[in-house]
């Protein structure tokens, strides 16, 4: 096998097996550890973490430790939260969500630049043009990743169905069920119960396990990557000019416009992993149904975001925008309404499935639409992007116990509201500025960056 593939496979699946774990727990978090909100509580503070990282640490360990010990130490960070996850705590999850934050950007960050020198390298020993073989490089990665969301939600929907307290959900207990849900956790004790504790064991196990074949498998079989030096350090910028970079370029008034879109990709994930999972889901099903609801959305996510990155050159990003929010606005109005119950098992599987829809597009086009407006500046807009959205996932976390679930809905369909508004002053000013060139007529994909800000 031909060496900088065989390099690529081994990154793939080192971060297949590392968020097959990560994945499971993000989604288990609101429902495993719901005593005083410390599973979304930890999930704020991980967001937050990740965006103090992003500003400074990628370029600090990959210069330090090169590519490939980067992306071992960082995949540590993300055994310490499943390691945290045996005895839920605020005195360990919160440390370990911190140490995980950390490690989320150098690990993205690396897997980036390995992928990219490699395709290079391979590029010119093959007299090959650079750019088509670093796009294949990240395809492949995105092929084997993208599988990681249906692994670990399996893994733990199958773990946790083997649970013998199995109880019958009353009639009373189901009153506390969906958008006009019970702020208590004592409310419903049926369907939130949690696990026998060797169930929640076996499971974080297998999850920790995973990790450790992902940091192994690095380890082992990557190669330490060569670049030139020299060069690399000439044109990477300090911390400060691209710390500056970032700020600077809100001085762009569309940048500002696209705040409230890009933070809307935080509050729509966050609201699915952290409160439909809790309140419409375990509450009225059970925690066990959990992973198998999370299938559904990243399965449907995942065959959506390859479809759309394909179709938007001939349909135009303008039109999926439109798909996505008339889908989320009408998901959000059907949540508001619906009074979730196991009889209506089906209805489960087609809230995550049509919420898969809309994330595809918000993360293909959204990305597309960040390279195609700021080419010239690239670096400083995804610095923006990684901002903002991740703020959207600590406000989305932050307020996930405070409020009740219709309150988070109408807040939900308000930012999706002033995303539309804002997106539209864009493409309007867009199109005042070269009306020969219609924006939507070129070609939009999400590209590698498309999932980067997933952690």
């Amino acid at each position: 096998m031909e060496r900088n593939l065989k390099n690529v496979l081994v990154i793939s699946f080192g971060f297949l097996l590392l968020f097959t774990a990560y994945g499971g727990l993000q989604s288990l978090q609101s429902s495993l550890n719901s005593e005083e909100g410390l599973g979304v509580a930890s999930l704020s503070v991980l967001y937050a973490a990740l965006i103090l990282s992003s500003m400074f640490l990628p370029p600090i360990l990959i210069k330090k430790l090169g590519c490939k010990w980067t992306i071992a130490i960082s995949m540590c960070c993300y055994i310490a939260f499943s390691l945290g996850n045996f005895y839920a705590s605020w005195y360990t999850l919160i440390p370990t969500s911190v140490i995980l934050g950390l490690g989320g950007a150098p690990l993205w960050s690396a897997k980036c630049t390995y992928l990219t020198i490699a395709g290079t390298s391979y590029a010119e020993k093959a007299g090959k043009n650079a750019k088509d073989i670093i796009n294949q490089y990240f395809g492949v990665f995105f092929l084997v990743f993208q599988s990681s969301g249906i692994w670990g939600n399996l893994i733990s929907s199958l773990i946790l169905s083997q649970s013998s307290t199995k109880v019958e959900i009353s009639e009373e207990d189901l009153e506390c069920c969906g958008a006009y849900n019970c702020l208590t956790d004592t409310t419903n004790t049926t369907g939130s119960a949690k696990p026998s504790n060797s169930l929640i064991y076996t499971l974080l196990g297998v999850y920790t396990a995973s990790g450790v074949l992902a940091v192994l498998l690095v380890i082992i079989f990557l190669d330490q990557i060569k670049s030139d030096q020299a060069e690399t350090e000439k044109e990477k910028p300090s911390f400060w000019s691209t710390f500056l970079a970032t700020f600077l370029h809100l001085k762009d008034k569309r940048q500002c416009l696209l705040i409230p879109l890009t933070m809307y990709s935080g509050f729509e994930q966050g609201f699915l992993s952290g409160d439909y999972t809790k309140v419409y889901v375990t509450c009225a099903l059970g925690i066990h149904y959990v992973g198998y609801v999370m299938i559904c959305f990243a399965a449907v996510n995942s065959l959506c975001s390859l479809l759309f990155g394909k179709i938007s050159q001939f349909t135009g990003r303008k039109l999926l925008f439109a798909l996505a929010t008339v889908t989320n606005t009408a998901c959000i109005i059907a949540l508001l309404l619906w009074k979730p119950h196991p009889k209506q098992l089906a209805v489960f599987f087609v809230f995550p499935a049509l919420w898969g829809l809309s994330d595809a597009v918000w993360q293909t086009q959204t990305n597309g639409l960040y390279g195609i407006l700021f080419e010239k500046h690239k670096e400083a807009a995804f610095a923006n992007y990684r901002l903002w959205e991740s703020l959207g996932f600590v406000i989305a976390f932050g307020y996930s116990t405070k409020l009740q679930a219709y309150i988070k809905l109408y807040i939900l369909l308000s930012v999706l509201v002033l995303s539309m508004v804002t997106y539209g002053a864009v493409e309007y000013l867009e199109a005042k500025s070269s009306p020969g060139t219609p924006a939507a007529t070129k070609k939009e994909k999400g590209g590698p960056h498309s999932q980067e800000t997933r952690m």
